[in-house]
């Protein structure tokens, strides 16, 4: 039964060209492969790789002096690589990578027919090649799924934790959502991307265009705009996802939800105004991926650096003003109490020093500043804890009453609770 549905969706999901809009020669004197009618370059290879399905696929190669990323894309499915040669070229060079472009089963020249397990064994081809014959590092691989393409770039992003980064261009959430608004997954779909991305640990770019695309529920067939047609026949890059309005139609939802679903979202690219076939043409579009793939091959340090300074910033105010009374504390050792507990004199903040100063201007008595001194202390242990409170109280009223019998009561009585309500409204004052 699952293959009678796989068989189904197949014919739904992928449009191969007919006839293949290139061919696969063997150039005479070098016996390398060549994609006719495209002129051989020096930094292109074209290659054939076996798959775990039996298949062999065409795929090209493109190497850049400047690349530290490798970029792995996995097409729509109404194009091959004859149609994506040109373009795949331009973007190795604005981006400054290699670039590793493959034609899925039964596409192209590539042997078998297109299915969903046959892409995802295609794209598994062009990465163990990657790996094995260019010595590419896992961390520093791009997968880039477009339309139809999305599905087999999630199923291998769900399985690699260290890429680099994944970037969805038009993605869906699934086969059967294309036709039908279902709330949920069923066996018999085809491309569950909205189960594979929250699986996907590495930074995620969307982008999608909003134009019209709409399957006709009478017979289930794809129903393409005359734009389209024309864009098929002059070779442009066309695939089958798009965006719209009315339940027919596979809009730019399904790249908003799957946006959601993101683990680490980058800054998503919603296009209007244009057709499927010509979102390489705006410059928003090459712009938004320069910009994108320039901030993943920073070292993950340097892409994460601001959002620890922020959280570390309340920190590290914090703990400035608690530098700051140490040394304080330490430049100015403090005398010895008269008190009989002896308890360790509490740090006092540079802000309390000054009011400390201006308060010694007041009287002469240095055994009445020493008593006035002390009491300041209580005070700010009383502000600091409330379970404190009582004692510092207490002990305020012990050294209030010391400091009555040591000098004449009548001369400084008013002198001292004068200074006390200062006191107490000082520290109402920095309690606020």
């Amino acid at each position: 039964m699952g293959g009678v549905t796989s068989s189904m969706a197949a014919k739904f999901a992928f449009f191969p060209p007919n006839p293949p809009s290139y061919r696969l020669v063997t150039d005479e004197l070098t016996g390398l492969l060549l994609l006719s009618p495209f002129p051989h370059r020096e930094n292109v290879e074209i290659l054939k790789l076996p798959t775990r399905k039996g298949t062999d696929i065409v795929a090209m190669y493109i190497r850049h002096p400047m690349a530290t990323s490798t970029l792995l894309y996995s097409h729509g499915n109404a194009a091959d690589l004859g149609q994506m040669y040109e373009l795949f070229i331009e973007l190795s060079i604005h981006l400054r990578v290699n670039f590793m472009g493959y034609d899925y089963s039964g596409y192209g020249q590539s042997s078998g027919k297109p299915s969903e397990q046959n892409t995802y064994a295609d794209i598994e081809a062009a990465y163990k090649c990657l790996e094995e014959s260019y010595g590419t590092k896992q961390e520093d691989i791009i997968l880039y799924g477009q339309s139809v393409g999305s599905g087999p770039t999630l199923d291998l992003a769900a399985r690699l934790p260290q890429l680099r980064a994944v970037v969805l261009h038009s993605p869906i959430l699934s086969g059967l959502r294309v036709m039908y608004p279902v709330k949920r997954t069923y066996w018999f779909d085809i491309y569950k991307n909205i189960d594979k991305i929250p699986l996907v640990n590495c930074p995620v770019l969307i982008m999608h265009l909003e134009e019209v695309r709409y399957m006709d529920p009478m017979d289930g067939l794809i129903r393409i705009p005359e734009t389209f047609v024309r864009c098929s026949r002059n070779s442009d890059v066309c695939c089958l996802l798009t965006s719209g309005t009315s339940d027919e139609v596979v809009d730019c939802s399904h790249g908003k939800q799957l946006w959601e679903l993101c683990k680490e979202k980058y800054e998503p690219l919603w296009l209007k105004g244009g057709n499927h076939c010509d979102l390489e043409h705006y410059p928003e579009y090459i712009r938004h991926l320069k910009k994108f793939i320039s901030t993943v091959e920073k070292s993950p340090s340097q892409r994460y650096s601001s959002r620890r300074s922020t959280d570390q910033f309340e920190q590290s105010r914090k703990s400035t003003d608690v530098f700051e009374v140490s040394r304080k504390s330490t430049d100015r050792r403090e005398k010895p109490r008269h008190s009989t507990d002896r308890l360790e004199k509490p740090k006092i903040q540079s802000n309390h020093v000054d009011k400390l100063e201006k308060l010694k201007s007041l009287s002469n008595n240095a055994d009445k500043l020493e008593k006035l001194r002390i009491s300041f202390d209580q005070m700010e242990r009383s502000r600091r804890s409330v379970d404190c409170h009582e004692k510092s109280r207490k002990s305020i009223d012990h050294q209030l009453e010391r400091a009555r019998k040591s000098v004449d009561r009548s001369q400084i009585m008013d002198w001292l609770w004068a200074r006390a309500t200062a006191v107490k409204r000082f520290f109402v004052w920095l309690a606020r």
